[in-house]
């Protein structure tokens, strides 16, 4: 789309890409915590296109998509590393959460209850409980590098920046890590299961489940943050 005087039509573009921008943006923040906002992503995704438009030069033989998607994706990798959008303290957490339900697991031969799991890390069930909610932006897999690595710049090129529907093993790996996931997700305790199903398959917000769980919303993010702890640990070795 060009103007009378032949320059790209920054508004028209603007519209027409925009849609790429919100695609980019929701297939990012599903491999990242809750706590990140779409909007926020979208908004840099915007200023990322913006200044595809202003750099675009149809002479170096490259389509405009394929350009704004790399400064689409740039913008908001950037507005991720610059921002705290997982704490170290809270990948710590985690990691000893499910270090304590893997170890229990190869003792007790079947998912430790949560009294089991407080006293395995040396807490109170009631702190225990307040770790899970301050953790609660962990997502289903790929949280972070397996590895341990604490690097939020190496997380993000693992498993972000990179353009996975290009890589057919990718995408395999992909499919064996979802069949090992539903496999795990049937080992989860009775109401986790349900959580889990209605969270991840159903589209549902704490707030809905806990309406129909008959409990707190606090209390679905616990169950919800504990699961995820369940499931890591049964991928660890995937």
């Amino acid at each position: 789309m060009y103007t009378a005087k032949g320059r790209l039509d920054a508004n028209a573009m603007l519209k027409q890409y925009s849609p790429l921008v919100r695609r980019l943006a929701h297939q990012m923040i599903a491999k990242l915590p809750a706590n990140v906002e779409i909007d926020d992503l979208i908004q840099v995704g915007m200023i990322g296109l913006s200044d595809a438009l202003t750099r675009f030069d149809a002479g170096q033989g490259v389509q405009f998509e394929t350009f704004a998607t790399q400064r689409i994706r740039g913008a908001m990798l950037d507005e991720l590393r610059g921002s705290d959008w997982m704490s170290r303290g809270d990948r710590r957490h985690q990691r000893s959460i499910e270090s304590a339900v893997h170890k229990l697991e190869q003792k007790l031969g079947r998912a430790p209850n949560e009294s089991e799991i407080a006293k395995e890390m040396g807490l109170t069930l009631a702190d225990y409980q307040e770790l899970l909610g301050k953790v609660r932006g962990t997502q289903l897999v790929y949280l972070e590098d397996m590895s341990g690595d604490d690097g939020d710049d190496d997380y993000l090129d693992r498993h972000i920046a990179a353009d996975e529907t290009a890589n057919p093993l990718s995408l395999l790996n992909d499919h064996r890590m979802r069949e090992a996931l539903v496999e795990a997700i049937k080992n989860l305790p009775e109401r986790e299961q349900y959580v889990m199903s209605m969270y991840y398959e159903h589209d549902m917000n704490l707030k809905e489940i806990a309406a129909v769980l008959g409990v707190t919303e606090s209390r679905v993010c616990q169950l919800h943050s504990q699961s995820i702890a369940r499931l890591r640990s049964k991928l660890r070795e995937w």
